[in-house]
């Protein structure tokens, strides 16, 4: 059976519970607005922090994922190179992702502490099996870029 719904016809696949399919034929423009600058980066081969700006502020360690405005004191930050190794705090496998995982599973997520940095950068291990402890360092997809998250990613050293 099917329905209209909303210009567009939408399957019954169960009356109990009530599940219907509405095939969507659009698309999400979505803006990195201030944060630009940390994607072209991955492109590049370059992981790009934040740092505060003003000089009252006490925390003056790198912020990743990058910080338009100062948690602390909400003056603009700075944009600077970051370190591109680290350490391995924490990890979990996927085996089984959600519909829109975009990583192949299994997916080695890892947390990883770099030095001078004062936040942990939630990413994946490309190859490998994950250890916490174990020294990463990044890697970036250049050659087809995603322009997301996924464009880094950590290997051991």
């Amino acid at each position: 059976m099917t329905v209209e719904l909303n210009g567009t016809t939408a399957e019954i696949v169960s009356d109990d519970p009530l599940v219907i399919k509405n095939v969507k034929n659009w698309f999400h423009s979505h803006s990195y607005g201030g944060w630009s600058r940390f994607f072209k980066g991955l492109r590049d081969s370059k992981l790009l922090a934040t740092r505060c700006t003003n000089p009252e502020c006490k925390e003056k360690r790198l912020w990743l994922p990058p910080r338009c405005d100062c948690p602390d004191c909400w003056s603009r930050m700075e944009w600077v190179p970051a370190p591109t190794v680290g350490v391995i705090i924490t990890h979990t496998t996927v085996q089984y992702p959600g519909a829109l995982f975009r990583a192949s599973p299994p997916c080695p997520l890892i947390s990883v502490s770099i030095e001078g940095v004062c936040t942990k950068l939630m990413s994946y291990l490309k190859e490998g099996t994950p250890r916490i402890g174990m020294p990463v360092r990044a890697v970036f997809n250049t050659t087809k870029p995603t322009n997301t998250i996924l464009d880094l990613a950590w290997v051991p050293r």
